[in-house]
């Protein structure tokens, strides 16, 4: 197993350090990997605000490998955006944690501490980091009309070591995704990565200002069941809705329960989540420009185009018509 050690922080004196500890290069915004190094892919770095820094980071590692993180500075607060697929996890309090798209796929952690990433040959690490120093969450939070009070009381009690693992929601699972679509790079892709990060921040102290499930008080068995269930819809979205009293069965739950842990962990229901995610699919396919109207209405099962033209335009706030003549 290879094993590196690094830090981080809200400022860019880390980048310089981070390339040597693998052997890499700085060429502008990149860490430039070089050839026969044990991975291989992308690693991009923006100041995107003051006190607020994006690490884009999609690679493949060739090899095991251990990353301490041992910052120098604890002004900050690091979130780690997780769309891993592979076996990647982090160790806290002797507790092993598995990270990733269907796993904890958003950790929150103080700059003070350390921590202990492991990750297994040939996983797919795709992660967007947000180093933001914790004297700008309130200027963020303030500058979007965002109740901080409220977040104030929850973090009350961790004030000096914030560490959170949760799940991401919808919204920032696609607006990751949408990221990634883009050439890494240049001015487009700076624009874009600037207003993703913005995007992603609000959205989660939105909903740390609303009543939220701790992830850690939830059964480890009643977690994974919930995450089985999004990704039989995820795999399914192009079929019709089954019926909620299945996938309780599935979970080995019941339907009571299931519906207030799956709203709990994914902050929102079932159906909703199935819906949206049948959206996005649908913008994938005219994206592709291979399907007409008809053809998309009818693979994902939404009875009639008129049905999906208006479920297409209150969710995106355009017709599928007028999309495809933008593209």
């Amino acid at each position: 197993m290879k094993t590196f050690e690094h830090f981080c922080s809200a400022d860019l004196d880390w980048v310089a350090h981070f390339a040597a500890q693998f052997g890499a290069k700085i060429e502008g915004n990149f860490i430039v990997i070089p050839k026969k190094c044990h991975y291989s892919g992308t690693c991009y770095f923006l100041e995107c605000n003051e006190g607020i820094v994006a690490f884009y980071v999609d690679v493949v590692h060739n090899i095991d490998f251990q990353v301490t993180q041992k910052n120098v500075k604890d002004d900050f607060v690091a979130m780690y955006y997780n769309l891993t697929e592979g076996e990647v996890s982090i160790l806290k309090d002797d507790i092993v944690y598995d990270l990733g798209l269907w796993k904890y796929n958003l950790l929150i952690m103080d700059g003070a501490l350390q921590s202990d990433f492991y990750a297994k040959a040939g996983s797919k690490i795709y992660m967007l980091c947000v180093f933001i120093k914790k004297n700008m969450i309130q200027v963020f939070v303030q500058k979007n009309n965002i109740p901080f009070e409220s977040i104030k009381k929850k973090r009350n009690h961790e004030d000096r070591e914030i560490v959170k693992f949760d799940r991401m929601s919808n919204e920032s699972y696609h607006i990751l995704n949408d990221l990634r679509k883009l050439k890494v790079g240049g001015a487009i892709f700076d624009l874009n990565l600037k207003g993703s990060v913005q995007l992603l921040l609000s959205n989660y102290l939105n909903k740390l200002s609303k009543k939220r499930i701790i992830l850690e008080e939830v059964n480890r068995n009643d977690f994974n069941a919930i995450i089985s269930s999004q990704m039989y819809l995820m795999d399914n979205v192009e079929s019709n809705f089954p019926t909620i009293k299945k996938l309780a069965f599935n979970a080995n739950m019941s339907l009571s329960k299931f519906k207030v842990l799956f709203k709990e962990i994914t902050g929102t229901t079932p159906n909703l989540f199935f819906m949206n995610n049948k959206l996005h699919r649908a913008k994938e396919l005219l994206e592709g420009r291979q399907l007409t109207i008809l053809q998309i209405s009818d693979r994902l099962h939404f009875g009639n185009t008129s049905y999906f033209g208006a479920k297409f335009k209150k969710f995106f706030g355009i017709s599928p018509s007028t999309f495809i003549k933008q593209l």
